[in-house]
């Protein structure tokens, strides 16, 4: 299914809703933080380090928009007590929660399966696979409160198809598509909805890793394509679940 990534934010169309953005202090992370909280939203930004976060919170103030709230956790390290914590801090603050979106993502290496460097593997599918799927069970009580909640999962063309060299990146990807289809299944007659969303090539840090010889300038930015998250966010697309979506180029 193809998602327009050409949707015209406004300003109440998420009032009073909360979500939590995974790595949101940079790239498509911070791009959509900015239009959900453009769109009204409280947002709640997840990132590795209280640093990154700030200059990213700094971004979002400098546009005069809605102050979020920042919330500093190493993925790859975090335990079940670190989701508790978070989950609590939800409760206590807002009561529910509206929307996760799981964004933040790490490359690993381009390289043969054979070559592949063991800790590297473990240390990718912990951050892109095993981390969505812990933070996405503590949360699964606060999203049950929301009257119309979403969690999204950011995937990838190689997530859908498989392509050489992209190792661990690849399968973990594989591995959301199948664990937000699972997700999907057992949340069908609740209220929320989940969705996987390739946004397709955007110009991040982690593309000019992948193809280092690209014209970065030549490739959408993610600023284009975070609109299509705050257009699956709104009540009118709570029929949409269960489907793999691609941004429209």
């Amino acid at each position: 299914m193809i998602i327009p990534a050409s949707y015209e934010i406004n300003e109440d169309d998420l009032a009073g809703k909360v979500v939590l953005v995974t790595g949101a202090n940079r790239g498509l992370g911070l791009a959509t933080t900015i239009d959900l909280t453009r769109a009204g939203a409280t947002v709640i930004m997840l990132g590795r380090d209280l640093g990154s976060l700030e200059y990213a919170y700094d971004k979002v103030q400098d546009l005069g928009l809605k102050e979020p709230i920042l919330y500093p956790l190493d993925l790859e390290g975090a335990t079940p007590e670190h989701y508790q914590e978070l989950q609590d801090s939800i409760f206590t603050s807002f009561g529910r929660l509206d929307g996760l979106i799981h964004n933040a993502a790490i490359l690993g290496t381009m390289m043969p399966i054979d070559q592949y460097d063991i800790r590297l593997w473990y240390s990718t599918l912990q951050i892109n696979l095993s981390a969505p799927f812990m933070l996405t069970q503590f949360l699964i009580p606060a999203l049950m409160k929301s009257d119309d909640a979403r969690i999204l999962f950011l995937s990838s063309s190689v997530g859908r198809k498989a392509r050489a060299y992209w190792g661990a990146y690849s399968v973990s990807k594989f591995g959301i598509e199948g664990f937000a289809k699972t997700l999907s299944e057992e949340l069908e007659k609740t209220n929320i909805r989940v969705n996987t969303i390739n946004p397709g090539k955007m110009s991040t840090e982690m593309r000019r890793i992948a193809y280092p010889a690209e014209d970065s300038s030549k490739i959408p930015s993610p600023e284009s394509k975070s609109p299509a998250i705050v257009y699956l966010m709104l009540p009118k697309n709570s029929n949409i679940h269960g489907q793999q979506l691609t941004v429209a180029d």
